[in-house]
């Protein structure tokens, strides 16, 4: 195997076709492309200051590495890629990539990122950024904080557990979702999916889990929800109270209580759904 130890690289395409190589405390300065078309090589305590790091290759591990705010695009097209105790700061990094794993990463300017990957690995991963994830499928998270708007919008069979997402208009679209042990926090959540699961989590929604053909709750708690269920078809156990329901289509819901509960007499039929909670209030039309 090439070593490489302590270089820096200011050129384009600087590394073109690299493979079989270990890069160590090396620099990549303002060429773009450094590494493209690339195979069997990791990069440990490496910088990547320019735009598109790392497109076109396969079985690459980053360790300890960061990739710049100005290597924008960083990661796209690539096969079995691995980033470990990295910093991304570049927008639009990692898109149509195949079997992704991100352990103890940070990305504090993550707008974009993760866009129509399949399987994407990830283990304590902070991100800031709106669109996290779109049209990805195959996701698996242990551990995530994550703060921006629409978030895992066309996701398809997807698993995460221990999250914390400020994240308003999250899930939309999607399909096949379980999350667990987890705090979502954000407006219109699951909008237009399927067969969503979320178990032992605290969920803040205006207008959440609407238009959804299977929404699940285990275990949850909804503070500060309102307005929610509209056309779904729930099964839900929830504890606490929750502040209105409105128009749910069919299914089940058990509370502690229930604020409002609206039914419209042309949209809904009451009968439909098996309420199991303290009503305090019912109507048949919402106060916007």
């Amino acid at each position: 195997m090439q070593v490489i130890e302590q270089q820096t690289f200011p050129e384009e395409r600087a590394l073109y076709r690299l493979s079989d190589a270990h890069v160590l405390y090396s620099t990549f300065e303002t060429g773009e492309s450094p590494i493209k078309e690339a195979h069997d090589a990791s990069f440990e305590h490496c910088l990547f200051k320019w735009r598109y790091p790392v497109w076109y290759s396969q079985r690459i591990d980053l360790a300890h590495c960061t990739i710049y705010a100005d290597a924008r695009a960083g990661v796209w097209y690539c096969e079995d890629v691995r980033i470990t105790d990295s910093s991304i700061a570049a927008p639009k990094c990692i898109r149509r990539c195949k079997n992704t794993t991100l352990s103890h990463v940070s990305i504090p300017n993550g707008v974009e990122t993760c866009w129509h990957c399949d399987g994407l690995d990830m283990h304590d991963v902070s991100i800031v950024g709106d669109y996290f994830c779109m049209n990805s499928e195959n996701i698996r998270i242990d551990g995530l904080e994550l703060t921006g708007k629409y978030s895992f919008d066309g996701v398809r069979h997807v698993d995460i557990c221990n999250a914390h997402m400020v994240t308003k208009d999250a899930f939309w679209n999607s399909e096949d979702v379980y999350v667990r042990d987890s705090v979502i926090l954000g407006e219109y959540i699951g909008w237009n999916s399927k067969n969503i699961t979320f178990e032992n989590c605290v969920i803040d929604s205006l207008q959440g889990l609407c238009y959804i053909d299977g929404i699940r709750l285990i275990n949850c708690r909804l503070v500060n929800t309102s307005f929610a269920f509209e056309y779904s078809v729930v099964d839900a156990t929830v504890h606490g109270r929750i502040d209105s329901v409105f128009n749910p289509t069919g299914g089940r819901i058990e509370a502690d209580a229930i604020g409002e509960l609206i039914m419209e007499k042309d949209k809904a039929t009451e009968g439909s759904v098996d309420i199991l909670a303290q009503v305090e209030r019912r109507s048949d039309k919402p106060t916007w």
